[in-house]
């Protein structure tokens, strides 16, 4: 919504409007330009410094947006692999069976409007070789082949690398593929469950878990601990909720699912959803927030980043 100043800016001056817009996207352009070429040890410096408030540590990274910052930079083969979204299911199939997978309705080598058409009332598209591409497709009706080709187009020609240098997502083959619109018995998309693994203590699983609801709509992100405790603090822009939610039924199962996909990886975020007690596998995540991500206390940054630096060499 433009603000009482920028109404007026147009009214008064009709003309200029134009040109600063069109300045803007020059900008804008020159400095995705000059991002592009900076090494990868200079860029993630930067990110951190504009992003968290300060230039990370990469000699000695303590903290865990320097601990991520560090795997991006030197990440171990498997995980690309594993980040690839669809190269990973055969791993969680072998690892807690193919139940535990979103449907697939398409894996098409182009796609064409015969694929379009092939399609059912509702899906989501996807691409495989990053974050954030996601279309979310209620109603086939209101898109048409045209729209969605052009979405593919622009998702399949990104160098997800080139947006944070997590250098796994270099050598993913970029894919575009269909799944199953998961929805929960009043019709709404499932809470993202973004569970951060950090081993066990005494015992116990250690797990801090992202909860984002309403992703869709008006995004909410809490945290709670393995006894499903909300917790007092805050991780990137998703305001908390007014109240906590209730724990799920299966919540014990849940914590299960995440434990055995996390065996031997060592820290690693597993992403899940849980509509109406079923449990479906969203994706694994090795550098979450690429090593930019603010937390609220500050503080937490460091505890986080000392509960990796204690867990056992996987």
């Amino acid at each position: 919504m433009s603000t009482p100043d920028e109404l007026a800016h147009a009214t008064h001056f009709p003309a200029e409007a134009p040109t600063e817009k069109k300045r803007g996207a020059i900008r804008n352009r020159l400095v995705r330009g000059v991002k592009r070429f900076l090494p990868d040890y200079v860029f993630v410096m930067i990110s951190h410094r504009k992003r968290v408030g300060r230039f990370p540590n990469l000699r000695n990274p303590t903290t865990f947006n320097e601990i991520v910052l560090d795997r991006c930079l030197h990440p171990k083969p498997v995980w690309t692999t594993l980040t690839d979204k669809l190269a990973v299911r055969d791993y969680v199939a072998s690892k807690v069976g193919e139940k535990h997978l979103i449907p697939l309705i398409a894996v098409p080598d182009v796609f064409t409007r015969e694929v379009f058409d092939s399609l059912p009332a509702s899906f989501v598209m996807k691409a495989n070789h990053g974050c954030g591409f996601v279309k979310v497709v209620r109603d086939k009706s209101t898109v048409s082949f045209e729209q969605l080709s052009h979405l593919a187009d622009e998702w399949l020609a990104t160098d997800f690398y080139q947006a944070s240098r997590e250098r796994h997502y270099q050598p993913i083959k970029p894919r575009l593929y269909f799944e199953k619109l998961l929805l929960d018995k009043s019709g709404m998309v499932p809470a993202d469950l973004k569970m951060n693994i950090f081993g066990r203590k005494q015992g116990e699983p250690f797990i801090y878990t992202g909860v984002v609801s309403d992703r869709f709509g008006s995004p909410r992100h809490d945290f709670y601990d393995a006894r499903w405790n909300r917790l007092d603090f805050e991780l990137g822009g998703y305001p908390r909720s007014a109240v906590p939610a209730p724990p799920l039924p299966n919540w014990d199962e849940i914590v299960r699912i995440a434990s055995v996909l996390s065996e031997g990886l060592g820290y690693v975020r597993v992403d899940l959803y849980a509509p109406d007690n079923e449990i479906f596998f969203g994706e694994l995540t090795f550098t979450p927030g690429a090593g930019v991500s603010r937390f609220t206390p500050d503080d937490l940054d460091y505890d986080w980043g000392r509960l990796i630096r204690e867990m056992p060499a996987s």
